[in-house]
């Protein structure tokens, strides 16, 4: 199959993660635990040949992973699909302000302005803050989308750290969900839900079978067979498009005006910089 075609259903896979989290009645911390149950299976399996050994800071960004699926799905879970994953893909700000102190890369002008685009962006999912069926707490799932980028933003400065040992970036994916089981055991285990439909496990299993594992799989083997950065990163932005359309067409949760315009400025901003970007690393190595 066409390598570009993996990555684009990739990516599509992906931006289904806003309906099935909606379409549970489960609350955060069991679709969390379940969903990443399947998904460290499925990653595991396909991947443990290339060896699972850890090193410190792969065991950080595992951490950060746990930490940013489960901000999303709290997140999803509390306002709407489009609000969580708009705010999620503010990550790559947190990358452009954090990665000079931390992995000293270079910070730009150019950098400055698409973090304040950014941030421009992100101020217009509060200004609507009215709570519905399908997104009881908006202002809490808007603070787990904000949490949620942060850490997606430090995973992503992590896994390229200079120090790290680690060039298999499937091994924070399988540790990330199996700490994320770990820690949900517990926490689910003081307020088991009272039931569990076939509808409920069916969704779960999608979300971590297909939404991660797969998703996952299908991504890296694209990239792997030739698929450009540049390339991989614009499909990408596909997710962000999707996912709130999906949940609309399904669910019926529409987005408010202002996370519309805030998540167009976000994707804008970011899709913009990440050209540039890439367009000057392509030059340099011509010349």
């Amino acid at each position: 199959m066409n390598p570009v075609v993996l990555v684009v259903i990739a990516v599509l896979l992906w931006s289904t993660g806003g309906l099935f989290i909606k379409l549970t009645t489960l609350d955060a911390f069991s679709v969390n635990m379940g969903r990443s149950l399947f998904a460290a299976i499925v990653v595991a399996a396909f991947t443990f040949k290339k060896g699972l050994r850890l090193d410190r800071y792969t065991l950080f960004a595992s951490f950060l992973y746990a930490a940013t699926l489960t901000s999303f799905v709290y997140a999803t879970k509390n306002t709407t699909a489009a609000n969580a994953i708009f705010l999620q893909y503010t990550a790559p700000i947190y990358v452009l302000v954090l990665a000079p102190f931390l992995i000293r890369e270079s910070f730009h002008i150019r950098d400055l302005v698409t973090v304040l685009l950014c941030i421009a962006g992100m101020t217009l999912f509060f200004l609507d803050n009215a709570s519905s069926a399908t997104a009881p707490d908006p202002f809490s799932g808007n603070i787990a989308g904000l949490v949620s980028g942060v850490c997606f933003g430090l995973y992503f400065i992590f896994l390229r750290h200079p120090r790290s040992e680690q060039r298999n970036p499937a091994v924070s994916v399988f540790y990330g969900n199996l700490i994320i089981v770990l820690v949900m055991i517990p926490l689910i285990a003081q307020s088991p839900p009272a039931a569990i439909t076939t509808n409920d496990l069916l969704a779960i299993a999608f979300l971590g079978i297909f939404q991660i594992g797969i998703a996952y799989i299908l991504f890296t083997k694209g990239v792997a067979a030739g698929v450009r950065p540049l390339d991989a990163s614009i499909i990408g932005f596909i997710e962000p498009l999707i996912n709130p359309i999906w949940v609309l067409l399904f669910v019926g949760e529409t987005p408010t005006i202002w996370a519309v315009i805030g998540g167009a400025v976000i994707i804008a901003a970011v899709a913009v910089h990440t050209i540039r970007q890439y367009t000057r690393k392509a030059v340099s190595a011509e010349a």
